[in-house]
């Protein structure tokens, strides 16, 4: 194998399928990333068996040259070093070589390096997936309904199932749903194409996340294919596979209240702040919480107490207030994450009762909704 390639366009995709690839993987060719050239252009893939990431690099775009193949082929070479050396290449081309027995010359002005390659045969192969039904979303749509939702999975895998974002597909509209037991994010959006296919699946929480920082900020649509047991993300230019995680997703429409007693309408970024203060004082240890409390005309009342550090107290006019008078607690930490999720200047939330779960919105916007279940403190 022998091709020339541009160096930034090579270090994009080695940056990209790099985010699949780790050395704690009990198949030793997975610490590689394969790389085969056809006459069509370079495809890197970077693995761990659940998430695969696949890079293709076209002979020309636009008009312009990026790779001259001149001997189609294949290898796959340590991705720790393979990755540090492009980086750090002197010049804007780079021309890789592959000899005998898998040795790889990469050279760039005057420096060369040899590198000991591994037979891409032996790499395992990427799941074929079948692309029946597929549905797509904007890029920019999908990475937003990610940030919403995948901060609210859980971190432990007492419930391997909690570390995943449940994805629902019925009569046109995709809903994602995180829960870690103590909260819930959840977002809606209708998706595009005339897909009438049913789905019920769950992501693992890592692959959505790595899978954001990979896409492009465009509107270009992504499609999105989902089979038993693996889901595929593409991509101009990019396959992401990741596996799905087995088992039912718990039912979670029953958490979410549907009457309320006390209602509160609040601006987004002043209830953020002060929640962000009264936080200051309570993240020693676990019991980082902090009590909101009506109070006359109103106003709310934000604080927060640790006997041992001091205490602090501040008040808020609310937007709108009406119901029965309120005491709660709750966690800073998911109250702030699940203010910095929502979109809009205004919040409503819907308290059913000092130990009943109670609901985030923005104003005026059904599509997405915060849960989170409050702390006892008496």
């Amino acid at each position: 194998m022998k091709f020339v390639i541009q160096r930034d366009r090579l270090v994009e995709s080695v940056q990209d399928v790099m985010k699949a690839v780790t050395s704690r993987t009990t198949i030793p060719i997975l610490t590689g990333i394969k790389i085969i050239a056809t006459n069509e252009g370079v495809t890197l893939t970077g693995s761990d068996s659940d998430i695969s990431i696949e890079s293709f690099i076209p002979v020309e775009e636009e008009g312009t040259e990026i790779v001259e193949v001149l001997k189609p082929g294949g290898i796959v070479l340590q991705a720790k070093f393979f990755s540090e050396i492009v980086k750090k290449l002197p010049m804007n081309t780079v021309e890789l070589e592959v000899g005998n027995h898998f040795q790889t010359v990469i050279r760039s002005g005057k420096a060369e390096f040899n590198l000991n390659g591994l037979d891409p045969e032996e790499y395992p192969h990427l799941p074929q997936i079948e692309e029946g039904n597929a549905f797509k979303l904007p890029t920019d749509l999908l990475k937003t309904m990610i940030r919403q939702t995948v901060f609210a999975v859980s971190t432990s895998e007492t419930r391997p199932i909690l570390t995943g974002v449940n994805w629902k597909v019925e009569n046109g509209d995709l809903s994602c749903i995180a829960t870690d037991s103590h909260r819930l994010a959840m977002r809606k959006a209708p998706i595009e194409s005339g897909h009438s296919g049913e789905y019920n699946v769950v992501i693992p929480g890592k692959s959505l996340s790595e899978l954001s920082k990979i896409l492009d900020d465009t509107t270009e649509p992504v499609e999105i294919v989902i089979t038993e047991n693996q889901i595929l993300f593409k991509a101009k230019h990019l396959l992401f596979f990741s596996r799905l995680l087995e088992g039912n997703y718990p039912d979670t429409s029953r958490l979410i209240p549907t009457e309320s007693k006390t209602e509160l309408t609040l601006m987004s970024k002043e209830f953020l702040q002060a929640i962000d203060r009264a936080s200051l004082l309570a993240r020693e240890g676990r019991n980082n919480v902090v009590k909101l409390s009506t109070i006359e005309e109103g106003m709310i009342e934000v604080s927060s107490n640790s006997p041992e550090i001091g205490k602090v107290i501040e008040q808020l006019k609310s937007e709108s207030s009406s119901g029965e008078e309120l005491k709660i607690s709750f966690s800073a930490k998911y109250m702030m994450d699940a203010l910095k999720a929502l979109e809009g200047t205004e919040i409503h939330i819907n308290f059913t009762g000092a130990m009943r779960p109670f609901v985030i919105r923005p104003l005026h916007d059904d599509s997405i909704l915060q849960l989170i279940l409050p702390v006892r403190t008496y």
